[in-house]
């Protein structure tokens, strides 16, 4: 089946992407929390780039750090961590304007209904994130092939 993604502003302040994957929420949650699995899809192929170190210690108060091939490095901290079912962190290399993002996991038979929220602290933070939350259809692309691997070596072919 194939699955589409939603991009939607809600707010002057907050995007919510919305996608559907044919997985049990425990694997699209490890898809999110491991980072040998998280380096597998996070950056969208057509940009050219790649994730080159990806620091993910995921529990409430932990943090992350994601540096791609540029030097370019984002950060933060997790502020809720509810296995399977919800993440919450800060996007802190803005400093001031430092972002939050939830994403909840919930699993509706043999799927998994995925929201990812992103809330900025002003209109004009939004806006100068640009396409960010665009960036999370291709994303989700390249998520979708990795959970269909993760389900064939789990036995679920």
């Amino acid at each position: 089946m194939k699955n589409r993604t939603t991009v939607e502003r809600k707010s002057e302040r907050e995007t919510v992407v919305t996608r559907t994957f044919n997985a049990p929420a425990r694997i699209v949650f490890e898809a999110w929390t491991k980072p040998e699995l998280f380096k597998k899809w996070w950056v969208p192929k057509s940009m050219g780039m790649t994730l080159v170190s990806c620091e993910m210690d995921v529990r409430t108060g932990g943090t992350y750090r994601l540096v791609f091939g540029q030097g370019m490095a984002f950060f933060g901290r997790y502020t809720e961590v509810t296995p399977h079912s919800r993440l919450v962190w800060t996007n802190e290399e803005g400093g001031d304007d430092a972002s939050v993002t939830t994403v909840t996991f919930e699993e509706k038979g043999d799927q998994t209904l995925l929201v990812v929220s992103e809330l900025y602290p002003s209109k004009e933070a939004l806006d100068a994130a640009g396409g960010a939350a665009e960036a999370l259809v291709e994303t989700f692309q390249q998520l979708d092939e990795l959970l269909v691997t993760l389900e064939a070596s789990a036995g679920r072919a």
